[in-house]
């Protein structure tokens, strides 16, 4: 099991980005040599590297583009380019010692994140209007080329949308930065003490034409929101199977978790010893954990779906949906999107229940059904016009893909034992869980 913290300053301590720059590039049809129309934001947090090692990075990117090979590392003498791209900005991390690449990776993503949190939208023009905030920003969450505060709830203390306002004397940093608990203010209080977790687990599935599913996989995230008083502590149990192993609970039901990724307040020390998933949990909102799971899922729901073309004039489509669930259980906001020839006109349709729309920007027929409760079976019949004059090109087809949410419930079985709240002052809170199962990459192929 790989258990990663998301402090990034606890992580190697002793790796550096040797200068960690930031480089924002607007590509547009422009040769690179005839016109440069971009920006930059740069910031040399180390002082071994020449500022003008950046130059070097657009024109070995357009030969990349003109080559159709893209690689996320390259690398100009001794100087090495880890970028990312977001929407048309590249953001860029030079070095030229050996770095822990994953590391650098992870705090670009990062970056990006907390600059969605300031400006909605991360592009070019949110960063022109805020670059005073981005390089108040890039001061604060990295330090001589070590990851600091990358929290966006914690930089909101003190970097404002404002900006800086300077006080007379020596400022005070916040508490929540010198803090052993940096993620979590100190005096908060409130007059109804609350904890709200969701355990939404997302299926992503590929089912063949011939109905043998190729691809199963279970991606699942606790997300807590957080109403309490003071500094107190949450232990959470969950049905782990390494822990009823442990415990000689074999023979009860559990979940094996891989990819477990936790949020920074959760103490790792103490998962490994025993299992239990101990934390101060951030206020608000927060992602306690993810994990994954690849284990073969029974379709919840299945699509059969039969393509009919009469005479080069018209094709009827019928599409036969199944809830393989319990039927304790209801799906809600079933949206089945079935392709249709692009040509295709004058549509008609027959449900037993439910609604269907024709979206001739996607070539697809919406099929909504509001609530789909579990061992149900439902027909969808849709009729369209084909042109006179059938066109030689043969389309490749394309699968059906489905949407849908099913709350109270959870395809992998995990389950939230207990949830306990310790706060020195002693009051009662109130745990709230929630089990969501929803559709990811949901795709069953046609003939």
């Amino acid at each position: 099991m790989i258990l990663h913290n998301s402090p990034l300053s606890r992580q190697n301590e002793g790796m550096t980005y040797a200068p960690f720059r930031i480089f924002f590039n607007l590509l547009h049809i422009f040769h690179y040599g005839l016109l440069r129309k971009h920006f930059e934001f740069l910031r040399n947090y180390m002082g071994n590297m020449d500022m003008n090692e950046i130059d070097h990075f657009m024109p070995i990117m357009m030969r990349m583009e003109e080559d159709a090979d893209t690689s996320p590392l390259v690398t100009s003498g001794s100087s090495h380019f880890l970028w990312i791209k977001h929407s048309n900005l590249y953001l860029v991390a030079m070095t030229k010692k050996n770095a822990n690449a994953a590391l650098v990776y992870s705090f670009l993503y990062k970056i990006v994140q907390v600059f969605k949190e300031y400006f909605k939208e991360l592009e070019e023009e949110s960063i022109r209007d805020n670059f005073v905030i981005v390089y108040e920003l890039m001061d604060e969450v990295m330090d001589f080329g070590f990851p600091q505060t990358t929290d966006s709830k914690i930089l909101q203390e003190y970097i404002t949308q404002q900006g800086h306002k300077l006080d007379v004397g020596a400022p005070r940093p916040p508490a929540t930065v010198t803090n052993a608990v940096s993620w979590r203010s100190e005096g908060i209080k409130y007059r109804k003490n609350e904890v709200f977790m969701d355990v939404i687990e997302s299926v992503n599935l590929l089912v063949s034409a011939t109905g043998s599913v190729l691809r199963s996989e279970i991606m699942g995230s606790i997300k807590l929101k957080v109403v309490l008083s003071g500094m107190p502590e949450l232990r959470l149990g969950l049905n782990d199977k390494v822990l009823f192993e442990i415990t000689g609970r074999e023979k009860s039901k559990t979940v094996e978790l891989e990819d477990v990724q936790f949020h920074q307040c959760v103490r790792l020390s103490r998962f490994e010893n025993d299992r239990t998933i101990s934390f101060i949990p951030p206020d608000g909102e927060s992602e306690l954990m993810s994990y994954r799971l690849n284990t073969t899922v029974k379709p919840l729901i299945w699509i059969e779906s039969v393509i009919e073309k009469f005479s080069h004039s018209r094709v009827e489509i019928k599409v036969k949906a199944k809830s393989q669930f319990k039927s304790r259980s209801t799906a809600n906001n079933v949206a089945i999107m079935v392709p249709v020839p692009s040509d295709a006109d004058s549509p008609k349709f027959k449900t037993s229940t439910g609604s269907c729309k024709y979206l001739p920007e996607k070539s697809v027929v919406q099929w909504n059904i509001k609530s789909f409760p579990g061992g149900k079976e439902y027909m969808m019949r849709a009729h369209f016009g084909l042109p006179s004059v059938e066109s030689d090109e043969l389309e490749g087809k394309r699968p059906i893909t489905v949407n849908f949410e099913i709350p109270y419930f959870t395809v992998s079985g995990i389950q939230v034992r207990y949830l306990k709240i310790i706060e020195k002052s002693g009051y009662q809170a109130l745990p709230w869980v929630r089990y969501i199962t929803q559709s990811g990459d949901y795709q069953l192929r046609t003939n």
